[in-house]
């Protein structure tokens, strides 16, 4: 019967032959069309003159049908043909797409020929239940200590990375994609500036995590409509690969521009603003797209998503409603960055919510140690920095001045340098034994 299930989805989205309508005009992003009763996002075309256009339904004023071009808006004029082309949204996928970049409608854009398609896959397929996913109870290294050692993240989890601009999120992304153990890794690129493709492909992920890895691309001079599709695409495509029974690592820069595409889609629309001129269509697209990661019988995607915050406001509306749906979050902090500490992870700030259940009660233990030194040196930094603090006067405070390098130390890793998990668990004792030694002799100090 599932082989089957192929020639079912066709019948119950088969093209009614004729369903045609007529451009009535234009408004923005948007394109009235007369005696057009195609479904909220069914896809269809614009006969226009010269080349014709693909477009989505995205609503209905009245009479007429809105529909959004996944192109240009130019070239459209009043009376041209609009065809009703498909029900479903899907693109072709294949194990040939390993190595490749993809627009937002899956076409290469690499110049490495056509990819050789194994299925099709429905770019917003059914939810999966609740009770289909397993527990997350694995974890997955990413090849950075300061996620792997103190925010240890499981199989399966959905975490997010918060930053403001040219703190370092795009490079933290560039070195989990290099040096992760997921089998394959998918990398979403959300209305980023085009110059910065290429940077990010050939200088931060380069040639070894290229090679294992799936690039969708959509910049940011695209149809807004365009955006939001290779959010999806890029989860359809990490959908295929965890079905085959892989572990996959869905990177997705950054939620925050997929937001904004959305918003504009939605007003275009008619659809009012809300929160901060973010229409509810926004926050109901976000858990709808996050929700898709996570870890089934066959295999698993483990999702980063970064959100760029303006103002470094880590409780604007966006920032919120992903910090509800995902599994923990790693917040970079801009004045780390400044002193040169890189990955600037703001560890305190930080928080895997699964940690407890994929790591060791020893890592935990010295988890807790340095987290609970770092939170000693944060009370007392006000005080160092102005000569204020008296050695003596806090016995914790004292080690955690004194544990405070080699914690740095540790949390400090260049963008050529991979930890794997058993050499970051090491490190992480051996730090933990030092710590233990310091204390003791600063305890024999003070008794001398």
């Amino acid at each position: 019967m599932n082989s089957l299930e192929s020639y079912r989805r066709i019948v119950r989205n088969v093209v009614p032959v004729g369903l045609t309508g007529r451009v009535h005009g234009v408004r923005g992003l948007t394109v009235t069309v007369g005696d057009f009763p195609a479904p909220v996002g069914a896809s269809c075309r614009i006969v226009r003159t010269g080349r014709g256009v693909d477009a989505r339904v995205v609503g209905f004023t009245g009479r007429h049908t809105l529909v959004m071009p996944i192109g240009q808006c130019a070239g459209i004029c009043k009376g041209d043909r609009v065809i009703f082309t498909s029900g479903e949204q899907s693109l072709g996928v294949g194990k040939s797409m390993l190595g490749r970049i993809i627009d937002g409608v899956g076409r290469p854009i690499d110049g490495k020929g056509e990819i050789v398609c194994d299925a099709r896959a429905a770019i917003w397929p059914a939810p999966l239940g609740p009770m289909q996913r397993r527990r997350i109870d694995q974890p997955l290294a990413t090849g950075i200590r300061a996620i792997d050692g103190l925010l240890t993240v499981g199989k399966g989890q959905r975490m997010g990375i918060f930053s403001g601009s040219g703190v370092g999120k795009s490079v933290m992304l560039g070195m989990i994609g290099r040096y992760t153990a997921a089998d394959v890794t998918v990398i979403a690129l959300v209305g980023e500036r085009g110059r910065e493709v290429r940077d990010f492909v050939e200088r931060d992920l380069g040639e070894e995590g290229l090679a294992r890895s799936v690039i969708v691309v959509s910049t940011s001079e695209d149809p807004p409509l365009l955006r939001v599709q290779a959010a999806a695409v890029a989860a359809a495509v990490a959908e295929f690969f965890r079905d085959r029974g892989l572990d996959v690592l869905l990177l997705m820069d950054s939620l925050s521009r997929l937001a904004s595409a959305q918003r504009t889609v939605a007003l275009a629309a008619g659809e009012p603003p809300a929160t901060r001129g973010y229409p509810p269509s926004v926050f109901n697209l976000l858990p709808e797209l996050l929700e898709r990661s996570g870890r089934t019988e066959r295999g698993s995607i483990t999702a980063f998503y970064t959100v760029l915050v303006e103002g470094d406001d880590f409780s604007e509306p966006v920032a919120d409603a992903v910090r509800s749906v995902t599994d923990g979050h790693i917040c970079l902090n801009r004045q780390l960055a400044n002193q040169g500490h890189y990955p600037a992870v703001d560890v305190l700030a930080s928080i895997s919510r699964v940690m407890i259940d994929v790591a060791s009660q020893p890592q935990l233990a010295a988890a807790r140690e340095i987290q609970g030194l770092m939170a000693a040196h944060a009370e007392i930094q006000d005080l160092i920095s102005v000569g204020a603090y008296k050695t003596g006067a806090n016995p914790r405070a004292d080690l955690a001045i004194a544990a405070m390098p080699l914690v740095r130390d540790f949390l400090v890793q260049s963008i050529s340098e991979s930890s794997p998990l058993d050499q970051t668990m090491s490190r992480l004792a051996e730090l933990r034994g030092t710590i233990e030694r310091i204390s003791k002799d600063l305890q024999r100090g003070s008794q001398g």
